[in-house]
């Protein structure tokens, strides 16, 4: 009796062993039962888990990015804020580098949504007609004798168009071009007629700048954001 109830016991001891030597080869990947028939290539219930794990994954990841990712608004109100923060930096820095006055300032001031290209049409006027006076100057400089009179009539008007849309520095060479038709300096009035063109020549390009960033900013729903009087 004593010797079955030992051999008895190793058995048992032996089923147990091989039990759990069953069951952690399995969870080791080992060795894998399909769930159902199979060709030999479909994945077993573990492969199947480990899948679908990794598909909640990947959704997760996607919803965070769409979560983080900018709205199409969200993009246009940054580009109308940037577009005007450029506007204003132009603005300041011709008023700094004395391109440009408290004169354009203030006509900016009577522009409003309204009449929202005010100044864009007096600045397309003076455009012009400097245009018409930079030829004006340079034919009466060719002739023989100059005719100081009409040169500096046609300075004057140069002057006072350039005055009216703050062009500084146009306007101070325009002073200077004055001086030298008085003296009739021939030389004089040479080198302010090139100097006049380079200063117009400037102003026109910045300010054409400024009119496309203006533009930029009414076509994508923004509004002008117009210079304070402490300009």
């Amino acid at each position: 009796m004593r010797e079955k109830r030992e051999s008895k016991a190793v058995a048992v001891a032996f089923k147990e062993t091989s039990v759990a030597a069953s069951t952690t080869t399995s969870l080791a990947g080992a060795e894998c039962k399909p769930s159902g028939p199979c060709s030999g290539g479909c994945a077993c219930e573990a492969d199947k888990a480990a899948a679908v794990v990794a598909q909640k994954q990947q959704q997760g990841a996607a919803e965070q990015e769409e979560d983080v990712a900018p709205t199409g608004a969200e993009e246009a109100v940054v580009d109308v804020e940037r577009l005007q923060k450029e506007l204003l930096d132009l603005i300041e820095t011709l008023l700094a580098e004395e391109v440009l006055d408290q004169q354009f300032t203030q006509l900016q001031q009577l522009q409003d949504e309204s009449n929202p290209e005010f100044v864009s049409e007096v600045v397309s006027l003076f455009f012009e007609d400097s245009g018409r006076l930079l030829g004006e100057l340079t034919e009466s400089l060719k002739q023989e004798p100059i005719n100081y009179v009409a040169v500096d009539a046609h300075v004057h008007q140069f002057k006072g168009s350039s005055s009216s849309i703050g062009a500084q520095k146009v306007k101070a060479v325009c002073i200077k071009f004055r001086n030298c038709c008085e003296a009739r300096d021939r030389e004089g009035c040479q080198k302010c007629l090139e100097q006049v063109k380079q200063e117009f020549n400037l102003v026109k390009s910045k300010l054409e700048h400024m009119f496309e960033l203006e533009q930029k900013i009414l076509s994508a729903g923004g509004s002008l954001p117009y210079p304070e009087e402490d300009y």
